[in-house]
C-alpha cells in the first residue's frame, strides 16, 4: 500500500511517500512543489499542477494531509487555508481515501511527544525511514505524515481491510 503524505504550505507543498508490506514501512520518494507566481491564483494552480504531477507519478493508494493549525495571523491561516484545499481535492480528484492528522498527532506517532520541533521531526523520520533524504523540513514534515497514516492504518487491522478493498 503506497501512501502519500502532504504538509501543505503556500509557498512550499511537502510530499512524501511511504509503502507498507506488513508492518515494514519503506521510503519511496519524496520532493517538494514550490509555487510559483505572483497572484494567489497563480500560486495556487502550480501547486494543484506540481501535486498532480506527483499522483500521476507515483500513483499512491491512498493520501494524508496535515490539518491547518489556526494562528494568530487571520490573512496567514487563510492562504494556508486554500493551499490545504490544493492538497485535499488533488488526491481526492485522483480517487484516493485523503485522511487529514493534525500536526501534534504525527509529531507524537513519529516523535512521541505532541510539540517537538521540526528538526526532531527530521532526525526520526531518517531513523524510522532507513536511506530517506528529505528535500527539506516539508518533505520530512509531509514523510512524518504519511507514517502516521501507515500507523493508523497497522492498528486494528485497517491496513489488511483497505488492502481487500483495493483488490491487492
Amino acid at each position: 500500500m503506497r501512501i502519500l503524505g502532504i504538509d501543505p504550505g503556500l509557498r512550499v507543498l511537502g510530499w512524501g511517500l511511504v509503502e507498507t508490506s506488513g508492518s515494514k514501512v519503506i521510503h519511496r520518494a519524496n520532493g517538494v512543489c514550490k509555487s510559483e507566481g505572483k497572484e494567489l491564483a497563480a500560486r495556487l494552480l502550480s501547486l494543484y499542477e506540481q501535486l498532480t504531477e506527483v499522483c500521476r507519478t507515483h500513483a499512491p493508494d491512498m493520501a494524508a494531509v496535515e490539518k491547518t493549525f489556526v494562528n494568530r495571523d487571520g490573512a496567514g491561516t487563510l492562504k494556508l487555508g486554500q493551499a490545504r484545499g490544493i492538497a485535499l481535492l488533488v488526491p481526492a480528484q485522483a480517487g484516493l481515501d485523503v485522511a487529514e492528522y493534525s500536526p501534534n498527532s504525527v509529531k507524537k506517532v513519529v516523535v512521541g511527544v505532541g510539540h517537538a520541533e521540526k528538526r526532531q521531526v527530521e532526525h526520526m523520520v531518517r531513523l524510522l525511514l532507513p536511506g530517506a533524504v528529505p528535500a527539506g523540513p516539508d518533505a520530512a514534515d509531509a514523510l512524518a505524515v504519511a507514517l502516521c497514516h501507515a500507523q493508523y492504518m497497522q492498528s486494528a487491522g485497517r491496513l489488511d481491510a483497505a488492502l481487500a478493498r483495493a483488490g491487492a
